[in-house]
């Protein structure tokens, strides 16, 4: 298709898709002529006390939604494993017959060193690791060390496999979406990294396909992050430009509907470093668990 003139765009999934999913192939469109969608679960973002091996998947169900999309996607890419091992792949990991990964009984390292689950399950084959140092610290990174790590090395894996012209990431992972921008500039990719806008359900709660994991009674109360992103913007644009009273509102609504707070940050879009006062463009993310479900959110106040 290449040799055709034809231009290649790629979207990243970890597969369990929803609506969210379906509208970056639908960005994917408007800049490229042909679309990839790649599901892989991808077991090097994880650390071992994560959520592997509960990770929703549900391949066909996934393929008869991507059949749905008006304009259609092209081809799916659906790997095994991405990672060598010292046993020649012999045990692949299979990400795509509802396997939750293939990755059970990941184990608390003994080092103490954060690791991922790739490490921990052995794959001595595998030591490269691509990282964006000072982009990742922050927000999700201070929880997750390894996380990052292990996206931007599958990231980079799929680019060079897929050779795509647009790759679409969705801005409900604004940390992710920077760093992979930062990561093509500094690597010279011949890529453009399109972020596409946060889908939300009817209720205002981001779509993501953790949701499946929560209780209706947690499904209702994690409605307070979108509740809290939506007055603080509005209270920034009616002059309160003071980020410690907008967080602290937030947290209070989130706690109070019985949440727990990983962060509450307001940030720079660009840099991703924190704020007192909003001067410029910011982005206010907020990570928080309803029981055992962690969720992401954010909004961006442009005043």
């Amino acid at each position: 298709m290449r040799s055709q003139g034809k231009t290649i765009g790629l979207v990243p999934t970890m597969g369990y898709l929803h609506q969210g999913h379906l509208s970056l192939v639908q960005e994917a469109q408007k800049y490229t002529q042909l679309i990839v969608v790649s599901i892989y679960v991808n077991p090097g973002q994880f650390s071992p006390s994560e959520d592997l091996s509960t990770y929703p998947s549900d391949f066909h169900g996934d393929i008869l939604k991507l059949k749905s999309v008006p304009g259609g996607v092209d081809a799916v890419f659906c790997p095994h494993n991405l990672y060598s091992d010292n046993d020649n792949n012999e045990n692949e990991i299979d990400n795509n017959e509802n396997s939750n990964c293939g990755v059970s009984n990941c184990g608390v390292s003994n080092s103490g060193i954060s690791v991922s689950c790739v490490e921990e399950k052995g794959f001595g084959g595998h030591e490269t690791w691509v990282r964006v140092e000072r982009l990742e610290k922050g927000l999700c990174g201070k929880s997750r060390p390894v996380f990052f790590r292990g996206v931007a090395t599958i990231v980079t894996k799929l680019f060079n496999i897929v050779e795509p012209d647009v790759a679409v990431f969705g801005k409900k992972d604004y940390q992710q979406w920077k760093i992979i921008q930062r990561m093509v500039r500094d690597l010279d990719f011949g890529i453009q990294i399109v972020g596409s806008e946060l889908l939300r359900d009817s209720d205002g709660l981001a779509l993501s396909s953790r949701n499946v994991h929560l209780s209706p009674h947690q499904r209702e109360k994690a409605v307070s992050i979108s509740k809290s992103l939506l007055k603080a913007k509005s209270m920034a644009q009616g002059g309160q430009v003071k980020c410690g009273q907008l967080k602290d509102l937030a947290i209070q609504t989130i706690t109070q509907a019985g949440g727990r707070i990983d962060y509450a940050e307001v940030v720079d879009q660009e840099s991703l470093e924190a704020v007192e006062e909003i001067k410029s463009p910011v982005v206010f993310c907020i990570a928080a668990w309803f029981g055992k479900v962690r969720l992401i959110d954010n909004m961006e106040i442009n005043i």
